[in-house]
């Protein structure tokens, strides 16, 4: 699966948001770490580096942590004092080759269902919805152009490389005001 990012002598804000979170989560569930590296199929050895943020630990491994801490996968590698738990924005994988990695961009737990749109809209284009009941959320990641993304009275430019997460439990409109193609990346959760 990969490790989390650990190329250079300088420790990435990634692993020492996994040492903060994953030490005050055990804490809080009153576990030692004997006790929740076992449950977690890890050594204490390993338990203890990650604890101290000194090792190349594996999205596995961080999977198999939350599940026996009762959190979801991002509650780990989010800054531990976020005011956004759907905004992380956290590199949590990187390659052999310095530009190959994994942002971890945003997380919103799931009830019941997923959707992932690839979506296009040419100049001057424009698309209207209604408000989606209660709990939905959209994730969008802009790829190509800017988007104008209007929440009721509010309205958001999304730049390219850019994203951003709402309730969509309101009307909402996607607009290309720009010349060129708008290309973005519409991930639905419910």
């Amino acid at each position: 699966m990969g490790n989390i990012l650990h190329k250079s002598n300088e420790r990435p804000d990634v692993l020492v948001h996994v040492a903060a979170n994953v030490r005050r989560r055990r804490q809080a569930a009153g576990l030692s770490q004997q006790a929740l590296a076992d449950q977690a199929g890890v050594s204490r050895r390993m338990l203890v580096n990650i604890e101290k943020g000194d090792v190349n630990v594996s999205l596995n491994t961080l999977d198999r942590l939350a599940e026996v801490l009762g959190v979801l996968f991002y509650a780990l590698v989010q800054p531990p004092d976020s005011e956004d738990s759907a905004r992380i924005d956290e590199v949590a994988w990187v390659g052999a080759h310095p530009d190959s990695r994994a942002r971890l961009l945003a997380s919103k737990p799931a009830r019941q269902e997923v959707e992932l749109w690839s979506w296009s809209l040419e100049p001057g284009d424009v698309y209207e919805s209604a408000a989606d009941d209660a709990g939905w959320h959209e994730m969008l990641v802009v790829i190509e152009g800017t988007l104008t993304l209007n929440l009721g009275e509010r309205e958001v430019t999304i730049e390219a490389g850019d994203f951003h997460v709402y309730p969509s439990d309101q009307p909402y409109r996607y607009r290309n005001d720009g010349a060129g193609r708008l290309r973005f990346i519409r991930n639905v959760v419910y």
